[in-house]
């Protein structure tokens, strides 16, 4: 009879997502925000809002970092791009851990991802736009619309320059929602915070 193996109590994110560095604060500022806007794109395609992001934490072993609404709500209200941000620091455990839940999020979705990718691939070698096909149409809408509601207003926040910022993160989630896809985020997000 083969055996079972125990599977650990409680899981630490850091066993799967080393630190190479420390980032200083304007590095983790960096890392807060893009962060944010994946969850926003993820939200804003997959109509994910925190009560799966809690679950996610909850089936993650991660309700000491993600316990509750509020817990969830300050984290990401630590981006530097929201409107009101500043409640609260996030340090490196947290950043953590919210990649494990975008990830595992991603991986839940991966289908609806792949179609919305696939679609837009399409559109491109057509010389379409992304409108003309309602499931990129809708995640572009909801994900300009959150964007404007939440972020602070910048030189960045056109509606081509948020469309493409949109379509670029959506073709990152493919990547995040692959097998080995928390560790391509977090080097990913520590390389940009270089």
């Amino acid at each position: 009879m083969p055996s079972i193996a125990k599977l650990p109590t409680s899981y630490q994110p850091q066993d799967e997502l080393p630190l190479a560095y420390q980032p200083d604060a304007a590095q983790l500022d960096n890392i807060k925000a893009h962060l944010d806007l994946i969850l926003l794109a993820l939200e804003a395609l997959a109509d994910i809002g925190s009560d799966a992001m809690l679950r996610a934490a909850e089936e993650l072993k991660l309700t000491e970092v993600v316990a509750d609404r509020v817990a969830l709500w300050r984290l990401r209200q630590s981006s530097p791009l929201r409107k009101g941000q500043g409640r609260k620091r996030m340090d490196i455990e947290e950043a953590r851990s919210l990649v494990m839940i975008i990830c595992h999020l991603a991986k839940q979705q991966q289908e609806l991802i792949r179609r919305a990718v696939t679609l837009l691939e399409q559109l491109t070698e057509q010389n379409r736009a992304p409108y003309e096909a309602a499931l990129l149409g809708d995640y572009i809408d909801n994900f300009n619309n959150t964007y404007q509601e939440r972020m602070e207003e910048d030189e960045h926040s056109s509606p081509d320059q948020l469309t493409y910022l949109s379509l670029k993160l959506l073709i990152d989630l493919l990547f995040y929602s692959a097998p080995n896809g928390s560790r391509r985020l977090w080097l990913a997000l520590l390389d940009r915070a270089k």
